[in-house]
């Protein structure tokens, strides 16, 4: 087993809650991850992620943990787990789960025991601190789904800190015994056989120890939360973090062929996500949101990605869409061209990194239709301005284009509602089209898995016509360019002599005179002749 196996690997997004119900409750459940199995490996993708399945309240749907070391009844038990990893394992997928380190619900016994008392032997495991002489909040800190970060505590005659909702509770890292409890859970589930992590909010670990305020941050118009008002200097991202980091490492790295990818969610998101996988005793790799929440993905948006990662250290991971933003189909590919969905995908396939592609991606899915009285999510109840938030990304997968619920679930009440618009992309009918977007994300897959280039080398941009994007990928002696035309309109590429197609991954290429014309939103992969060394 190759100990960086995740270097240039494709990793597929499993939010368990919304994949396939076998039990008819309208939720998403592990054997149902089991029952599924077949259909991933089948992408040709090298491993899953997969969302919290963990003991939890559900106040944010998992990422408000209650048991780091059980499985939620929702979902199955730890016996469904295993069968899943060793399912996995034989169709030669990794199995990497998410962790929810810098917080816990407030239903944790760690947090009960904490806001008991000001002298219990969990005390100081969270983040305590004395209100303001007018008994308002000690500074000015805003949570991410909106409000203060601080929620009053009767029992201890304290505010307490939570970086999302109050019933999210921020871990205090600056208690060793803390770090040594989350490497204890660490080492649960490495001993059980997982072969990495999904590091939650990850930057979100330690905060200043003084309580300083964060400065203002200007906009012209109000922003939709109060989160926004401010640079989070002193609530996250801070560098203390980063010795945490080096435990963690030192730990899976103990193991053979483990890996950790963080979630890096900072202002700085390219600086940060290059920050935190400084080898070596940092993450393996880690994502930000430079891609996912870009407004337009525009060659310039691509270029700006590749060279900030030419001269780093670190490895890099991608993605444009998870369960946490506007599906990629509805916020970037905007004409409504099926093929404006395919490009895209092929981009986020050639990248230089680790990808990871969240379910229904392959399906073209766009962002599904959740009326308020149906939206589940408290951010999006929260933020709501008139769209779906979270909810959109997050509705039931669709089977089958027939049935109540178009195969997710036996009952027709699921937990989201499907959007009816997702029927006519379902599994079942893409399944068997070759012009469809499942068939297009699978012929990249295995461009991707079969050169070398396009998984371990480097990246160059290259210079383009006005709406393209065009980068060389290569390693040792093989060279490949990579064109995407993004803008929906034809484009004429000039290429070097001896450049050959590799695939058709677009219907009307034309090649010709050292020339090639890419259709709108038409891409190619080329493979170019081994560079002359002088």
């Amino acid at each position: 087993m190759a100990p960086d196996w995740w270097r240039g690997a494709v990793i597929y997004q499993i939010y368990p809650r919304s994949f396939l119900d076998t039990n008819g409750d309208g939720v998403g459940d592990l054997r149902g991850v089991l029952a599924k199995l077949d259909y991933v490996a089948s992408l040709g993708v090298d491993g899953i992620w997969l969302s919290p399945f963990f003991r939890s309240p559900m106040k944010d749907f998992g990422y408000d943990v209650s048991d780091y070391r059980d499985v939620d009844p929702l979902f199955g038990d730890l016996a469904d787990f295993d069968a899943i990893l060793s399912r996995a394992h034989a169709l030669g997928l990794k199995v990497i789960i998410d962790q929810v380190w810098s917080h816990t619900s407030n239903l944790h016994p760690w947090f009960v025991r904490s806001a008991a008392s000001r002298d219990n032997a969990k005390a100081d495991w969270y983040v305590w601190a004395e209100a303001k002489a007018d008994g308002t909040p000690p500074n000015n800190w805003q949570a991410t789904f909106g409000g203060p970060s601080w929620t009053w505590n009767p029992s201890r005659r304290q505010y307490y800190l939570h970086d999302f909702l109050s019933e999210q509770p921020d871990l205090n890292y600056w208690n060793p015994e803390v770090q040594d409890a989350i490497l204890d859970v660490a080492r649960f589930w490495l001993d059980r056989g997982v072969d990495g992590f999904r590091l939650d909010v990850i930057n979100h670990v330690f905060h200043d120890r003084e309580l300083r305020d964060n400065p203002p941050m200007f906009h012209a118009a109000a922003p939709a939360t109060t989160t926004q008002f401010q640079y989070h200097l002193w609530d996250k991202s801070r560098p203390e973090a980063l010795p945490f980091l080096g435990r963690l490492r030192a730990l899976v790295d103990g193991y053979d062929a483990r890996m950790m990818v963080g979630e890096v969610f900072d202002e700085a998101a390219l600086e940060r996500q290059q920050e935190y996988t400084t080898p070596p005793d940092r993450l393996h790799t880690a994502y930000s949101f430079f891609l996912l929440q870009a407004p337009e993905a525009t060659p310039a948006l691509f270029e700006e990605a590749l060279n900030a990662w030419s001269h780093a250290t670190g490895w890099p991971s991608w993605s444009l869409g998870n369960h946490d933003v506007e599906r990629l189909a509805t916020r970037l590919a905007r004409s409504g061209d099926p093929r404006h969905v395919n490009v895209l995908m092929a981009v986020l396939l050639c990248l230089r990194g680790t990808i990871f592609i969240y379910q229904g991606e392959e399906l073209g899915l766009p962002q599904a239709n959740v009326p308020f009285e149906k939206l589940r999510d408290p951010f999006a109840i929260a933020a709501y301005t008139g769209g779906a938030g979270r909810d959109g990304a997050r509705t039931p997968m669709p089977w089958t284009a027939d049935g109540p619920s178009a195969g997710f679930s036996m009952s027709a009440d699921t937990w989201l509602p499907l959007d009816p618009d997702h029927r006519p992309l379902a599994v079942d009918r893409q399944e068997s089209d070759p012009a469809s977007t499942l068939s297009f994300i699978r012929r990249m897959i295995a461009l991707r898995r079969y050169h070398k280039a396009l998984r371990e080398g480097g990246a160059a941009p290259r210079s383009m016509p006005t709406g393209v994007l065009g980068f060389e990928r290569h390693v040792a002696d093989e060279r490949l360019l990579c064109l995407f035309e993004l803008a929906g309109r034809s484009a004429a590429v000039e290429i070097e002599p001896g450049a050959k197609v590799l695939g058709r991954l677009t219907d009307d290429i034309e090649i010709a005179s050292g020339q090639i014309t890419l259709p709108p939103y038409g891409c190619a992969v080329l493979q170019l002749p081994p560079a002359i060394l002088p």
